[in-house]
């Protein structure tokens, strides 16, 4: 992370942040302005107001802007609060608490991938919120029927969210903690961050996409990147590079060790 994981000044040192909405009303964001549509949301660490991207709701809209067109969600808003259903939200709450993940990564991650959309399909074929591929799903139980495809079933949140939860913890684990390769290795797959040398591959996607993603979740809980940066440090004696998280123990082993 060039920008966001300096150990200059914290989690916000740097920390930039692209988006729009498109006509479906889900949202994109980068770490750059990626074409026109893309407008600046926050500036080292500081949420930046426009026309369409009403963020910081204690300040209210110009009269003039607020009746140019109907009332819209700011892009951060849409992170800060997703627009998922009751279940997925309980889906992803669980989700969280089984594998020892940090829900604000995974609404970030969620963000990123599929701007809250359950029923986006990427041109590679990858499906629903946590934008997985169907072989990928497999891989975690995920099997056609005789009358839905596995395609098909990733456009349920609860399958998706289950599935791309562990995948992503799965991939915590094999490197180490590590948030940023196992971001990298969700985007490009594990075996290209392998063949980097456990590296982020030298993807423009994919390193856009980590940035991204490490940004999005530094907005939503700048304490808990903090503490990793920190953490990072602590170990190296150096200013952190990369960030680490400390993975908690599933929820069985925790429930069984409570008792």
């Amino acid at each position: 992370m060039q920008q966001l994981l300096t150990g200059r000044t914290g989690a916000a040192a740097g920390r930039t942040v692209y988006g729009y909405l498109d006509e479906q009303g889900r949202p994109h964001f980068s770490d750059r302005r990626e074409d026109e549509r893309f407008e600046l949301i926050v500036r080292d660490g500081e949420v930046i107001n426009s026309r369409w991207n009403p963020i910081d709701r204690r300040r209210p809209l110009p009269p003039a802007v607020a009746g140019a067109e109907p009332p819209r969600k700011g892009l951060l808003a849409l992170v800060e609060r997703p627009p998922l259903s009751p279940a997925a939200q309980t889906a992803l709450r669980e989700a969280a608490r089984r594998h020892g993940l940090d829900e604000s990564l995974l609404h970030a991650l969620m963000a990123a991938e599929s701007g809250f959309d359950i029923d986006a399909v990427s041109p590679k074929g990858a499906v629903g919120l946590m934008q997985l591929m169907p072989a990928t799903a497999e891989r975690y139980g995920v099997r056609a029927d005789a009358r839905q495809t596995v395609a098909h079933k990733l456009t349920d949140p609860r399958i998706n969210i289950a599935a791309g939860s562990r995948y992503f913890s799965d991939l915590l684990k094999m490197f180490e903690g590590s948030v940023e390769l196992a971001l990298a290795a969700y985007n490009a797959g594990e075996g290209a961050v392998q063949r980097a040398g456990r590296r982020i591959p030298d993807y423009r996607e994919t390193q856009n996409y980590v940035k991204t993603v490490m940004q999005l979740y530094a907005h939503l809980k700048p304490s808990a990147v903090s503490r990793m940066l920190t953490a990072s440090a602590s170990r190296g004696g150096k200013p952190a590079t990369r960030v680490r998280m400390e993975i908690a123990p599933p929820a069985a082993e925790r429930d069984a060790g409570a008792e």
